[in-house]
């Protein structure tokens, strides 16, 4: 027998269900219980993306082991916070010049193919940090360096990754994969940070550096095992500089994309920079270690991961506006709180709530901008929406460095939730024509 979910979420045993025109699923009675699962996540009933999932989950918590190892690393060796807001916005700063000629290269080429390159190129680079730190070879010119040929391979890998959620699964299920590859990479921030700590005490930085080497295998091999129609591309091609144009050009002619791009860009600037100074916060306000360093960031991972999926599940239930407001205001709050407290336990509980409002807020914007472009300009919105999203990370880590090391951490964040209230005070008072 061959039925099509409904979206009630019933399901009867030994019959054989299509969850999508691209998945078809066999279950018995142990099974029941798998398609009422499929049924909340429906991206995760597409093949391609259920390896894609669990192959990035394996690969970004040892990205996550690496972020941790490295705010760690430069700390130690310079004392400076300016230096951990530095290196971090080296790692960002080629996304905001390059994103565009990405966006330009993932609409013309395959991007398995694309992410075949970059995943591991990436993986080269963290095996070469490790070796460098393990033989105590490094310091910050080189930390330096990696970081910044790590930010040109993201400033093609990040497009890439946004677009191809759009390739393998179909757009009723956009939303759902969206919030699932965010739940993914927040589940990883839970997992990488909370063990992050016990391995550089077991196997040195260095070691946490090439076991995120290691990690980038799983999603080369998931990327390997998919079955992909075959890649369509426009017969003609506008020189790339004429290509970004027009990309560009249709991005700020848009009602709804232009205003969720400005959005993104300055949540990111002053909101998503409060993570970069966590090993400042971690040793300073409340004197802990690389295992208290990792409770924090698992902490506000947590709160970010349950968001994800609750979007994921619900995406469809409320406008994306109510979610962007509310995701906001719980952001504000947090944070604003956190920077008022010196107790740890009450401070893993903001940063939980802190989490859990920027996740509401991105996989919204990005699924509303998903369901919205064309597909011929994918790959260049996504670049853009990349630049806002990850580009514009310099900035924020910069200007929170040098503010925490002339007024300290708490003032500069502070600064960052004002600036994150004022967006959203403009977004709500322009919520007519955003839902219009």
């Amino acid at each position: 027998m061959e039925q099509k979910n409904d979206g009630s979420g019933e399901f009867s045993a030994g019959e054989k269900y299509i969850i999508s025109e691209s998945s078809e699923i066999s279950v018995g009675e142990a099974g029941g219980w798998a398609l009422k699962f499929l049924g909340v996540f429906p991206a995760l009933s597409n093949r391609n993306f259920r390896l894609y999932f669990f192959g990035q989950l394996v690969s970004l918590i040892g990205t996550w082991l690496q972020i941790v190892a490295e705010g760690f690393l430069v700390f130690q060796i310079t004392h400076s916070a300016f230096y951990v807001g530095a290196v971090a916005a080296l790692a960002t700063l080629p996304t905001l010049v390059l994103a565009l000629f990405g966006g330009v290269i993932v609409d013309r080429l395959p991007k398995r193919n694309i992410l075949f390159f970059t995943q591991g190129a990436s993986m080269v680079l963290a095996l070469i940090y490790g070796f460098l730190t393990v033989f105590h070879l490094i310091n910050i010119s080189e930390i330096f360096t990696l970081a910044f040929l790590l930010g040109i391979v993201n400033a093609l890998d990040a497009p890439a990754r946004q677009a191809f959620v759009g390739e393998m699964v179909e757009k009723e299920h956009i939303s759902s994969a969206i919030a699932l590859v965010s739940g993914t990479w927040n589940g990883a921030r839970v997992i990488g940070p909370s063990v992050a700590g016990i391995l550089i005490a077991l196997v040195g930085v260095g070691g946490a550096f090439i076991i995120n080497g290691i990690s980038y295998i799983a999603v080369i091999v998931a990327l390997i095992l998919m079955r992909l129609a075959a890649f369509k591309t426009h017969d003609v091609h506008p020189h790339p500089i004429q290509a970004i144009r027009e990309g560009v050009s249709y991005s700020l002619s848009h009602p709804v994309i232009k205003p969720l791009l400005i959005y993104s860009g300055i949540v990111s600037i002053f909101g998503w920079s409060y993570s970069t100074m966590m090993p400042v916060i971690a040793q300073n306000t409340f004197h802990v270690g690389p295992s208290g360093l990792g409770q924090l960031y698992a902490a506000s991972g947590v709160g970010a991961f349950l968001a994800a999926m609750i979007v994921s599940a619900l995406g469809n239930k409320f406008e994306p506006f109510i979610y962007m407001i509310s995701g906001t205001v719980l952001f504000v709050l947090s944070l604003t709180l956190f920077t008022m407290t010196a107790n740890f336990i009450l401070a893993l509980v903001l940063l939980f709530f802190v989490g859990f409002g920027l996740l509401m807020v991105f996989p919204t914007i990005n699924s509303t901008i998903q369901h919205l472009v064309e597909d011929r300009y994918r790959g260049r919105v996504l670049s853009l929406y990349t630049i806002t999203f990850l580009g514009f990370f310099p900035i924020g880590n910069f200007e929170v460095g040098l503010v925490s090391d002339r007024f300290g951490t708490d003032l500069a964040l502070r600064l960052g939730v004002v600036m994150v209230l004022a967006s959203g005070a403009w977004l709500y008072f322009n919520r007519a024509k955003f839902r219009s």
